[in-house]
């Protein structure tokens, strides 16, 4: 492995990967990705459960050693590099906490870790989730359990904040104030988000970049404005879409009878009217559908296995 020391790279990127390999054993977790996360955006790692997101963000966060590749957090290494970690927050479902512990202890003790720290943010978004801050930890449901990540991940406003999908203890009523808060308070103090999610419909007017991991393989790696129109269904009769589709690159294909549906990519403005004079109808394909599709699951299994 070559690595460069960080004057060397002329990256401005907060996250930089090149080459990032984790096994497990026998178990390839992370196939040779690399990325790079702008500052000051958010992006969506996106995939299905044991894609290996969670992985690497360990990864990143310090927590777990590269088996190869390069990983630079704020130009450094980050494993047992704490001018890195004291920027990071990093957020999970599976957060665990001392059952004697409160809320109001973790808030307390919160400034100790986030220097930027807002306390009063803190005490709005708690009356906000409605969240009981001086009952105990272990009598919390899953869904205040999942408000107190929430809170301490927003009101931290670390530089590097990494949510490995703690809200999905929250009910559709919570995640959305979750999303409108993010959304209000990255405006106003600008830094690195990323979103490990699978409810990818709920955040994806969120996302800014969005990288796709399938077994171990990152498979997207753009932004979320140019995939959003990236890819398109047609829908008509079989004949009038085979004919349509003929030598196009289909990601995805259905149909009942003589009815048939058929995903393809990006169509111009000239092979929409093609379409339209064959009797076709046209939808688009929502990031969900196309992240289903390249993963070669249906709606139904993405949602069971994620």
């Amino acid at each position: 492995m070559t690595s460069s020391s960080p004057s060397s790279t002329a990256s401005s990127a907060v996250v930089s990967v090149h080459g990032l390999t984790k096994r497990f054993g026998k178990v390839t977790a992370v196939d040779n990705a690399s990325f790079e996360i702008q500052p000051n955006t958010i992006t969506g790692l996106l995939g299905r459960n044991g894609a290996g997101k969670t992985t690497i963000m360990q990864v990143l966060t310090g927590q777990d050693f590269a088996t190869s590749g390069d990983v630079r957090v704020f130009g450094e290494h980050p494993t047992e590099n704490a001018r890195v970690l004291s920027r990071i927050s990093f957020i999970k479902e599976s957060q665990r906490y001392p059952d004697d512990f409160q809320p109001k202890h973790v808030f307390q003790s919160a400034p100790w870790f986030f220097e930027n720290w807002d306390a009063d943010f803190a005490a709005q978004l708690v009356e906000e989730f409605r969240l009981p801050v001086n009952r105990r930890i272990k009598k919390l449901s899953r869904g205040q359990l999942s408000a107190v990540g929430v809170i301490v991940g927003l009101a931290s406003r670390a530089p590097l904040t990494f949510f490995d999908e703690p809200y999905l203890g929250l009910d559709a009523v919570a995640r959305q104030l979750f999303y409108d808060r993010l959304l209000a308070d990255f405006a106003e103090h600008p830094r690195t988000v990323v979103l490990s999610t699978h409810l990818i419909d709920e955040v994806s007017q969120l996302l800014e970049h969005v990288l796709v991991i399938d077994q171990g393989t990152l498979i997207i790696d753009e932004p979320a404005e140019t995939l959003r129109g990236s890819a398109t269904t047609v829908v008509g009769t079989r004949t009038a879409v085979d004919a349509f589709v003929a030598g196009r690159d289909v990601l995805h294909r259905d149909g009942i009878g003589g009815l048939a549906s058929v995903t393809v990519g990006r169509l111009d403005a000239d092979e929409r009217r093609e379409a339209a004079q064959a009797g076709l109808e046209l939808s688009p394909v929502s990031l969900q559908q196309l992240i289903v599709r390249k993963t070669n699951l249906t709606e139904k299994e993405f949602e069971t296995q994620s």
